[in-house]
């Protein structure tokens, strides 16, 4: 199985569209959003091509192969729009007998480990800046955003693939990798 990783779309339909691309052209079984959809947020400027209700209607198309969970900038009236389910927050997903604990990032992070196992896996987004690193056994890692990078990153998505995870830019060059062996 391979998953496909993106958060803080934060409303650009343009970054959205370069990301959906990348997901085609990867081929893979599902999207696993870490929040920030439609909203920008009052800290963030607007996204190139912001439109809340494009990248709404854009991924509603998607909603057989989403799992989604809610960032800081996510609220009830985006999950009004959204025909997945969007306001959890965090999900537990199992790939090749690890357990992936993917959450937005603003509750649970490096600084902030959940209660999970040495080996587990955590992902979440939220800072805009890419990581794939073991900290005491288990697995952090970041996809970056693919529309308001911070820190002079580019803009990224990440992939889970044959038990490595990569990093890559939205014209899918590897930027950073880390196997999930252990």
């Amino acid at each position: 199985m391979k998953i496909f990783v993106i958060s803080d779309i934060h409303g650009s339909s343009y970054y959205l569209k370069k990301s959906l691309e990348a997901f085609k052209a990867e081929s893979a079984d599902y999207l696993l959003i870490l929040g920030d959809q439609l909203y920008h947020g009052p800290r963030n400027p607007l996204p190139r091509d912001y439109n809340p209700k494009e990248v709404a209607d854009t991924l509603n198309k998607y909603k057989d192969v989403i799992i989604a969970v809610r960032g800081n900038c996510d609220s009830e009236v985006d999950q009004m729009m959204l025909e997945y389910p969007i306001l959890a927050d965090y999900t537990t997903l199992f790939l090749n007998e690890k357990r992936i604990f993917a959450t937005h990032g603003h509750i649970f992070n490096m600084e902030k480990v959940p209660k999970i196992s040495k080996k587990d896996i955590l992902i979440y987004g939220h800072t805009h800046v890419p990581l794939a690193e073991e900290k005491d056994g288990i697995f952090i890692l970041n996809p970056g955003s693919i529309s308001l990078p911070k820190e002079g990153n580019e803009n990224s998505y990440g992939i889970f693939e044959n038990d490595i995870f990569f990093i890559k830019n939205l014209d899918r060059k590897i930027l950073k990798s880390i196997s999930l062996k252990k």
